[in-house]
């Protein structure tokens, strides 16, 4: 009988793997269940001005970001010499790169996620406070920011790009930590003993999928491209870009079998995710980014 009881639901969990999802009723509710730390959006009201903690993981995520990425350029010994570009010049980048963020990722959400409720309510696509943004979107608005700034300044674009992505996972990470403090973007149902019960996301408990993504996304991705800058991955322009692009891909495929899909689009083909298929040439990219650094030479800067 232990058995039989088992294989069902081992069943049932692979199904849901696949994209399937079970009945309320299969799942089997834990003994014991964590409860969510309610928290209120918004962390300070001043009359009609809000201070939201989802506005708080962008600011603090481009000013530590941009502080960590001072540090690097500069240090020559990571680059083996100087720097293709001084700290003043990442300085005027960080309002460029800051804009293609937010644009991108609102844009990205649009066009990915709800284009046919944005196109009926076009007066929402600026409304950012109701939330909605991509990651996808925000990393090719972060592409093209580098494009234009590196062109303009005569910098290496690569080498641009490389700092940025190495910086990029602090922002990944306080920004699943806002998604958490907002009970939004919650995990699929679940039978493990730290699944929570989200305010807004019914009456089964549920993985903490935002705290796997800020895990790996960040923590985990942010400790693994140190030590590549660190063993002179900066002396490989391009490098750190791919192992960025192919370690998030990788992170966020993973962690989308634990994410609820978003429930205007759900499961997609094969039982992917939106996120799931946007991460596949995402992927690609990183690889075709991590060949061509490592086909060629390190540089040796004076």
């Amino acid at each position: 009988m232990a058995i039989r009881s088992c294989r069902r639901k081992t069943r049932r969990a692979s199904t849901y793997w696949r994209g399937v999802r079970p009945a309320d009723s299969d799942l089997a509710m834990p003994v014991l269940v964590i409860p969510y730390p309610t928290f209120d959006p918004v962390l300070i009201q001043l009359g009609p001005f809000a201070i939201r903690w989802y506005a708080l993981a962008y600011i603090f995520g481009i000013l530590i970001g941009w502080a960590y990425a001072r540090l690097l350029i500069r240090s020559t010994k990571l680059w083996g010499g100087k720097a293709p570009m001084s700290v003043t010049d990442f300085d005027d980048f960080v309002l460029w790169v800051t804009i293609g963020i937010i644009l991108g990722g609102r844009i990205g959400y649009v066009l990915f996620y709800n284009l046919p409720y944005f196109v009926e309510h076009p007066i929402e696509i600026v409304q950012l406070w109701n939330g909605g943004m991509s990651f996808h979107g925000g990393f090719i608005g972060c592409v093209l920011a580098v494009l234009l700034f590196g062109y303009m300044r005569g910098i290496s674009v690569l080498s641009l790009g490389d700092i940025t992505c190495a910086v990029g996972p602090i922002g990944l990470f306080l920004g699943r930590i806002a998604n958490f403090i907002n009970g939004e973007l919650w995990g699929r149902p679940a039978d493990v003993a730290w699944a929570m019960i989200f305010p807004n996301g019914g009456p089964l408990p549920r993985h903490p999928s935002q705290l796997y993504e800020a895990a790996l996304e960040g923590l985990f991705l942010l400790a693994v491209l140190g030590l590549l800058v660190r063993a002179g991955a900066l002396k490989r322009p391009g490098l750190i870009i791919g192992c960025f692009a192919a370690g998030y891909a990788l992170a966020r495929t993973f962690c989308e079998f634990f994410r609820e899909p978003d429930a205007q689009l759900g499961f997609l083909w094969g039982g992917a995710t939106m996120g799931q298929l946007l991460s596949v040439p995402l992927f690609l990219a990183g690889l075709c980014f991590i060949f061509y650094a490592l086909r060629h030479p390190p540089l040796r800067r004076r």
